[in-house]
């Protein structure tokens, strides 16, 4: 140390300007632009499948309760939309079912409130994507999906489903 000590002081090297920045960022502490949390929020709900029965409970007619309508296999949280939705509202009539074909059809008629897309026109076709892409995607969360999609009549497993096979259904467009 005294031979270290006698030397004098080491020269100083003229650092770069992006070494001397680097050198800066490494050193001093990163401030967080968020603050930090005590608590984690609670994650999202992960979606699940609905059985006819269980979408059935969710048709806006109990307080308290979710909406849940489904277009398309897609079951949306349309709870938001309470005044269209929910009990006594104009809309009510789709809540708490698969109603496809009432939405393409711009029905309530209880005939066509169903998964069934046999026999629409292409029109009608048109008018269930559109509102499907506009209105219900565009606005309301997605809860799951209902059982018919990937399940046969008996619950088990469709085994031959494939949803580039399902009319008007293309998988990418629903995440």
């Amino acid at each position: 140390m005294a031979g270290a000590a006698a030397r004098g002081p080491l020269p100083c090297l003229p650092l770069p300007l992006p070494c001397l920045l680097l050198l800066l960022l490494l050193l001093l502490p990163a401030a967080s632009a968020e603050p930090e949390l005590r608590f984690r929020p609670p994650a999202e709900d992960p979606v699940r499948l609905f059985t006819e029965p269980e979408l059935a409970r969710y048709d806006g007619h109990q307080e308290g309760q979710p909406i849940y309508l489904a277009v398309k296999g897609v079951v949306f949280d349309v709870t938001s939309g309470k005044e269209f939705y929910g009990k006594g509202a104009p809309y009510n009539a789709l809540a708490g079912k698969d109603s496809t074909r009432g939405v393409a059809k711009m029905s309530l008629d209880p005939a066509d409130l169903t998964h069934d897309t046999t026999g629409l026109t292409e029109e009608e076709l048109k008018s269930l994507d559109d509102i499907f892409n506009n209105v219900y995607k565009a606005k309301y969360p997605i809860v799951g999906y209902t059982s018919r999609r990937i399940l046969n009549e008996d619950g088990s497993p469709n085994l031959d489903f494939k949803p580039e096979d399902q009319p008007h259904f293309s998988i990418k467009d629903e995440f």
